[in-house]
C-alpha cells in the first residue's frame, strides 16, 4: 500500500474500486460471435465440399448443385 499524499485520507485496503469498463467482456462477446461465425461457415463449407466429392468418386459426371425455383 502505498502512502497518501499530504492532506489525503488512506484509502482502505479492503474497498473494492468501482468498475464500469465493459470493454473487455464487449470484446470477448464481439470475439466469440466472430468465431462461431467462421466456424458455422468452415462447417457447411466442409459439408458441401464432402458431398461433392462423393459426388465425383462415385463416377458421376453430372455433380452440380441443383436448386430448386422458388
Amino acid at each position: 500500500m502505498s502512502k497518501p499524499e499530504l492532506g489525503q485520507k488512506p484509502k482502505p485496503a479492503g474497498t473494492p474500486r468501482p468498475v464500469d469498463n465493459r470493454r473487455g467482456a464487449i470484446a470477448g462477446l464481439i470475439i466469440t460471435l466472430v468465431i462461431l461465425a467462421v466456424g458455422w461457415w468452415l462447417a457447411r463449407h466442409l459439408t458441401s465440399a464432402s458431398k461433392m466429392q462423393d459426388c465425383l468418386m462415385s463416377g458421376r459426371t453430372n455433380c452440380n448443385v441443383i436448386e430448386p425455383a422458388r
